[in-house]
Order: C-alpha cells, then sequence, then structure tokens
C-alpha cells in the first residue's frame, strides 16, 4: 500500500492545509485548516513543552497529533503549507529555533513559525486587536497587548519559581494541605483522601512515599488539581480556599499586565483559557475582583476559537503576508 504521505497534491488552494499546534504540559492538539477557515480535522497527544520534555519529544508529540488528525481525513503531509506551533516553555529564542529546526527536518514544512502557548490564545481571544488572554492548565501565564502593539507578560515562571493559579501551583497548595492535616498541624480535608486515592497511596501518611516517586512529574502532579476542583465544587472549605487564593494570583497576574500595557481605563477583554477555569465562579470570582480593583472596565471572557483553530489561522496569514510582500 502506498504512504499516503508520500504524495503531494500541492498543486491547488483546495488541496493547501494550515497546521496550528497548541501544545502544553499536558497535552497537544492540533489543527488542519483550509484555504477558506474550515477545520478540516484535528489530532491529540501528550505533551510538547520542550522546556519540560524535550525538543525531541516535543517534536513527536506534535507528529503524532498530525498523524491521528491525518487518518481521520486521509490527507497528505504534502498537504500541509505552512504551521504555527503555540507551545508552552518557548520564551527563548534559542529554543524556538531548535524546535523549528527538528519540526522542518522531520515534516519537511518550510513555513513554519513558533510561538509561545499563551501569543496564540491571546489571538484566539482578541484576533489580534487589544486585549488580555489568562492560561491556567498545567502551569499559568498571563499575556496582553495594547493598540500600539506592545506586548507584556507575566507568569510563565515554570513549577519552581511560579504556576501560581495554574494545575502544578494548585495541586502543590493541596498537597501543603494534605500535610499539614495528616500531622495535626492543619484542618482536616477530603483532599486527604482524594490525594491517596490519585497517588496510589496506602493513606495520607504514606503519600510521601509516592509524591516523590521518579514516575511522579510535574504533569502527573499538576493533573492532581482536577480533583481538587472537584472537591471545591463538593463544598470542601479547604479545597474552596485554595481555589479562591488561585484566582486572586491570575488576577494579579492579569494586573501587572495591564498596568505595563496602561489599560487600566480601557473595557479590556480577558480571555480564559485552560482546565482549570471548569471550577468557574470559585476561581473567576476572585480574579475578577482582584483585576477591577486596577481596571473597572475590563471584563472576563471565552476565546472565540481554540487556540489550535487560531493558531492554524495564523499559519494562514503568515503565507498570505509572506504572498503580498509581508504588506
Amino acid at each position: 500500500m502506498a504512504d499516503k504521505s508520500a504524495k503531494s497534491p500541492r498543486n491547488g488552494k483546495s488541496h493547501q492545509l494550515f497546521m496550528g499546534v497548541d501544545g502544553g504540559g499536558t497535552k497537544t492538539h492540533i489543527a488542519l485548516m483550509n484555504h477558506a477557515g474550515k477545520v478540516k480535522c484535528e489530532g491529540f497527544a501528550g505533551p510538547s513543552n520542550p522546556l519540560r520534555v524535550g525538543v525531541e519529544t516535543a517534536v513527536d508529540n506534535i507528529l503524532k497529533a498530525v498523524n491521528e488528525a491525518r487518518d481521520q481525513d486521509g490527507v497528505s503531509r504534502g498537504d500541509i503549507v505552512a504551521a504555527t506551533l503555540g507551545l508552552a516553555g518557548v520564551r527563548r529564542a534559542d529554543l524556538r529555533q531548535r524546535v523549528r529546526e527538528s519540526f522542518i527536518k522531520r515534516i519537511g514544512v518550510k513555513n513554519v513559525l513558533v510561538l509561545t502557548d499563551a501569543e496564540i490564545a491571546l489571538y484566539a481571544t482578541t484576533l489580534g486587536k487589544s486585549g488580555l488572554v489568562v492560561i491556567a492548565g498545567t502551569g499559568s501565564v498571563c499575556l496582553g497587548k495594547n493598540d500600539a502593539g506592545k506586548i507584556a507578560i507575566s507568569g510563565g515562571w515554570g513549577p519552581l519559581a511560579g504556576d501560581e493559579g495554574g494545575g502544578v501551583g494548585i495541586a502543590r497548595d493541596a498537597l501543603h494541605a494534605v500535610a499539614k492535616a495528616s500531622d495535626g498541624r492543619g484542618m482536616q480535608t477530603e483532599l486527604s483522601e482524594r490525594a491517596s486515592e490519585y497517588f496510589r497511596a496506602s493513606g495520607p501518611e504514606n503519600l510521601i512515599v509516592a509524591i516523590y516517586s521518579p514516575q511522579v512529574d510535574n504533569s502527573r502532579i499538576a493533573g492532581f488539581a482536577r480533583l481538587v476542583v472537584e472537591s471545591a465544587l463538593d463544598g470542601d472549605k479547604i479545597a474552596v480556599n485554595i481555589l479562591k487564593d488561585a484566582g486572586r494570583e491570575l488576577g494579579i497576574a492579569a494586573v501587572a499586565v495591564i498596568t505595563k500595557l496602561k489599560l487600566q481605563d480601557r473595557k479590556v477583554p480577558i480571555g480564559c483559557v485552560g482546565g482549570i477555569f471548569k471550577a468557574g465562579e470559585i476561581l473567576t470570582k476572585p480574579m475578577l475582583e482582584t483585576v477591577r480593583k486596577v481596571a473597572p472596565n475590563a471584563f472576563l471572557t471565552e476565546p472565540l476559537m481554540p487556540p489550535a483553530h487560531a493558531a492554524a489561522m495564523m499559519a494562514m496569514r503568515n503565507v498570505s503576508n509572506s504572498n503580498n510582500g509581508g504588506r
């Protein structure tokens, strides 16, 4: 049987596909969009934050997601004419370049742009206009842009120096609470039982062995945040307080960006992206209260499209700009 990837039907617009990638510390989402702006197929795979998993593993997972998408629709790699990769952990220019070179070498697409996941999420929220996006997934980061095109960022420091309000930060605070409850230094919480089950420990007193196992990485720790959200929605006071604190931290990050961009008096949209926002008002109410102390007209919103779709649109725009001499 002939390999579909060997075909190269690039002889017309109808065969051109634009690839968008949204890659984080837990999963990768790719979308292939045609010239009419319709998403033809999508794929998913494991994490593609190169700072956490390495460049080659990140590119491996991107390609796995591409292959999953191709299997759905029978498209060829040769149909892909441009790609925008929006990845967590690529704030350093040298790391972006290494990812770009590896991706080009392995997939053959020459028109490739590597951005942060926050940049594609911001485009998904504002379509290039003034505004902010707050990402709270495995980690946390806030990115904003004003009418003059100035960009500002807050957060994105990773599990050791940051991730407040993100999955790792929330899980870390929850484990602190469980440790204190186990020792008698803090209030009892249903998080103790949930943590024991999630990390496969026989009880809270044995969590110390489970959480420091070599198999427990940041992605696994961040996954515990989902159970913190569930406990908060069930009314556990400790879990509720953890999420309220997380909301305030995300609000502080947004305030820092708003201040840098001088958007205090604007009706600025703040896109909310990431699984942590499934907590709802427990998280978003203190977040918005914190923001409105500085920017009273700011408001929270959902992105207009998934970030992977926005990245595909950016790839298409990049080709159009190239064809028009950058105009």
